[in-house]
């Protein structure tokens, strides 16, 4: 069983940053991989950022150079610290686990509001 809390989402203007959080809670699995996905309205969620548990990462090239996802395995907790926002960041943004391997279920958290507007 694995669970994931979300924090850190909220309103913020053009330019500014935030940073999210979420902590994983998990019985009888070792966790592949966290990321953060996101899904804007009228569109299909995305892919944000991901780390594996060996520190590997991808991101998409919409936000390369802005935000940076980074994990620590000891409290199995994910970070996105996003700068420079800007108003197309605005999503809904959720936490993703997948555990085992790479072939491992995926378990998703509730997700956190990210408005960046004026």
């Amino acid at each position: 069983q694995v669970q994931l809390v979300e924090s850190g989402g909220g309103l913020v203007q053009p330019g500014g940053s935030l940073r999210l959080s979420c902590a994983a809670s998990v019985t009888g699995f070792s966790i592949y991989a966290m990321g953060w996905y996101r899904r804007a309205p009228g569109k299909q969620r995305e892919l944000v950022a991901r780390i594996t548990k060996d520190g590997t990462t991808n991101s998409a090239s919409s936000v390369k150079g802005r935000f940076t996802i980074s994990r620590d395995n000891v409290k199995n907790t994910v970070y996105l610290q996003m700068n420079s926002l800007k108003p197309e960041d605005t999503a809904v943004y959720y936490c993703n686990a997948r555990v085992g391997s790479v072939y491992g279920n995926d378990y998703w958290g509730q997700g956190t509001q990210v408005t960046v507007s004026s």
